[in-house]
């Protein structure tokens, strides 16, 4: 039975973390300063007298130039801080969700499944995959593969060459909740449908005039095709 009361959210002053914090307020989303995903011992004593019963772990460092520049800080946040967290919950015995990527797909053929093979390529997308080796190893867990973004698209210019099943971070949220009411375990993938970042940005307001651009045109490496295939989504009530 799914308690929002007893759950806690990692990451809660982000995108995501203000959205849920919109349609499940109940649930504790405590700063990083109280719950630094790099300091075990913190999150430990956080825990001390609490009764949670599932954790969803979205902080992460996020944009692939800025990892590009800063790779250890990638390391310390997305691969160790999500192997601390996955520790924390097998000691106790909470349930995790780990927030991934769909950036963990080479991007060579589109419609990913959850059991296709992985392969990213960028050292963003690798960070995020090493927090996902983690979480595999803590059977109680639950991998959501995904991509997502303001609600008002923050650039003068999309990508209309790469291809994608991003979503707006409330469209998401919503999902999200749905998955979370669900005891699932393993991978799962939430998305829209499969459509240019151009039209994914035309797509939140038709009547901005949003520029074409080219993934070619960027100093940083994106993948051509990281649409998700979200059938197991689909299945759920």
């Amino acid at each position: 039975m799914f308690d929002p009361t007893k759950m806690l959210f990692t990451g809660g002053s982000g995108l995501l973390g203000s959205e849920m914090r919109r349609i499940l307020p109940e649930a504790d989303y405590p700063p990083s300063g109280q719950f630094d995903v790099t300091n075990y011992h913190q999150m430990d004593q956080y825990l001390a007298g609490k009764d949670f019963t599932l954790l969803v772990h979205a902080a992460a460092f996020t944009s692939p130039p800025r990892v590009d520049k800063d790779p250890c800080r990638a390391i310390e946040v997305n691969i160790v801080g999500t192997a601390n967290v996955v520790r924390l919950c097998a000691a106790r015995g909470i349930k995790l969700v780990y927030i991934s990527t769909d950036y963990v797909f080479r991007g060579d053929k589109g419609n990913y499944a959850e059991e296709d093979p992985v392969y990213p390529v960028n050292k963003y997308a690798w960070s995020k995959l090493g927090g996902e080796c983690a979480v595999r190893m803590y059977d109680n867990s639950l991998i959501v593969r995904t991509s997502f973004g303001p609600n008002v698209f923050p650039y003068e210019k999309a990508f209309v060459d790469q291809w994608t099943s991003r979503e707006s971070v409330s469209q998401f949220a919503q999902k999200l909740l749905k998955v979370l009411q669900h005891d699932l375990r393993g991978v799962i993938h939430i998305g829209g449908p499969r459509r240019t970042v151009y039209e994914y940005a035309r797509s939140l307001d038709p009547s901005r005039a949003i520029q074409p651009l080219s993934i070619r045109d960027v100093p940083f490496t994106v993948p051509v095709d990281t649409s998700l295939n979200c059938q197991r989504l689909a299945t759920l009530e």
